[in-house]
């Protein structure tokens, strides 16, 4: 079963759709009875629905369960929960009688936005739903899953563009790369959006999204290069143009989910993630063989570092809050991240830079630091915590790193390549560690397994 809602095309008959729609509404069996006294079935249907639409917003399966709890709870029953990256099975018990569901998702992704409105919509379920009818109830979730995203593919792209000019300076990048990145990695955002509404595979949206931002790039930069005399070297910068699709929140929630023992979740999430990279990275692999374009290292910006970190602030912000856009936050929520991203990940480039601190290391305190204020921010104004957390620390991912690495592997520099790599997998590692401290020293639940 699947929980996709989307309408088929006329021209395909339903039965040809490898993911089905649900009738969430032949499961109402009385229209007039609170749901609380509804009967299992009915119950067991909001519960099950509510935790897949969840999953459907990227969060992890510890939060899935964690509001499919407070909702069995709200509605009387026991609830256990197997989840996985595009599926999760449940069964609900209420005294000697049980009912299971198999519930899957045609596809994943991330919506901060749905996401904030469904942890509300858990958080005051006993004060607002419960009392409700399932059919009352049901049609509030229609309302929710059919929410359209807030941005049009145009803004998506224009929230890469700015997110990845913002990443290329951060990296060490100066105008022309973060000019070139910017109309890069517009085009190329802008791209996958398209590509996204016309329900492409995950694979195709990826690889094609990136080739377009790569071979913009690199147009871009050979314009620049002719007409205004920009150095050769400034083409280190192509990288930047593909780091938009960095997969930040599978990530990060793989090692959140593993940390707490999700293991299925986790190890799902960080395959979704791997193989996310690598078709990214390959297919920009080869378009810079096309141009013979080298991850060089950026030339000098000649600036003090006085001047580099306050610099790094508003960049900073910019970037991570282009890539919450991305997510589809609000923009209020957006900004919040970004300032949070700004703190987070000016510590981490100056604790590099000032000491000699490992990056590793240095990621792990950004992170920290990102998930402390994310959680006190989550306290005054409810915003989910991974909302908040992961766009601050996604712009801390090495993308430039695992780019490295795979060239130098791809061009038979096995030692350099695992070089590169063996320093983005430290990176990655850390990064959701210090989210993990700084959920398990400010979030009770969170320190406990029970």
């Amino acid at each position: 079963m699947n929980n996709d809602k989307s309408k088929a095309p006329k021209k395909f008959h339903l039965s040809q759709r490898h993911h089905m729609t649900i009738p969430w509404n032949s499961f109402i069996q009385n229209e007039n009875v609170p749901a609380r006294n509804a009967s299992l079935r009915e119950r067991a249907s909001i519960v099950g629905r509510i935790g897949i639409i969840m999953l459907s917003c990227g969060t992890g399966a510890w939060r899935v369960r964690d509001a499919m709890d407070n909702v069995a709870r709200k509605l009387e029953l026991t609830c256990s929960a197997d989840i996985g990256l595009i599926s999760l099975e449940f069964t609900c018990f209420s005294n000697e009688h049980s009912y299971t569901q198999v519930l899957s998702l045609p596809n994943t992704g991330v919506n901060t936005d749905k996401l904030n409105i469904l942890e509300n919509m858990v958080k005051n379920f006993d004060d607002d739903f419960s009392s409700l009818t399932v059919r009352q109830i049901h049609h509030i979730i229609d309302k929710v899953q059919e929410r359209p995203k807030q941005y049009t593919p145009v803004a998506s792209g224009l929230a890469a563009a700015l997110a990845c000019s913002a990443f290329i300076f951060l990296l060490g990048g100066g105008i022309p790369e973060m000019i070139c990145s910017f109309i890069g990695a517009g085009i190329g955002n802008w791209t996958r959006a398209i590509m996204g509404k016309h329900s492409m595979t995950t694979i195709a949206s990826i690889a094609i999204s990136v080739a377009v931002a790569c071979l913009t790039y690199m147009y871009t930069f050979k314009i620049f290069e002719f007409y205004f005399q920009v150095l050769a070297q400034h083409e280190a910068g192509y990288i930047g143009a593909m780091l938009f699709v960095i997969p930040g929140f599978p990530f990060i929630t793989s090692m959140l989910d593993i940390s707490k023992l999700d293991m299925r979740s986790g190890l799902e999430r960080l395959a979704y993630a791997i193989m996310i990279t690598l078709v990214a990275t390959l297919v920009g692999w080869l378009v810079a063989l096309i141009f013979n374009f080298r991850p060089e290292n950026f030339l000098p910006l000649g600036l003090s570092p006085i001047v580099i970190m306050l610099l790094r602030l508003p960049a900073s912000f910019c970037g991570v809050f282009g890539f919450s856009i991305m997510f589809n936050s609000s923009r209020k929520m957006a900004m919040v991240a970004g300032f949070i991203g700004a703190l987070a990940n000016t510590l981490r480039l100056e604790l590099v830079d000032l000491t000699s601190m490992p990056p590793a290391a240095a990621a792990f305190f950004g992170a920290l630091l990102a998930g402390l204020i994310a959680s006190v921010v989550n306290r005054y104004n409810g915003y989910p915590r991974i909302s908040l957390t992961v766009p601050s620390i996604v712009i801390m991912v090495p993308g430039l790193y695992i780019y490295r690495a795979i060239y130098n592997i791809g061009t038979n520099q096995i030692a350099v390549g695992a070089l590169w790599l063996t320093k983005a997998a430290l990176i990655i590692m850390f990064l959701p560690l210090g989210l993990f401290v700084a959920r398990a020293l400010l979030d009770k639940e969170w320190r406990h397994f029970d």
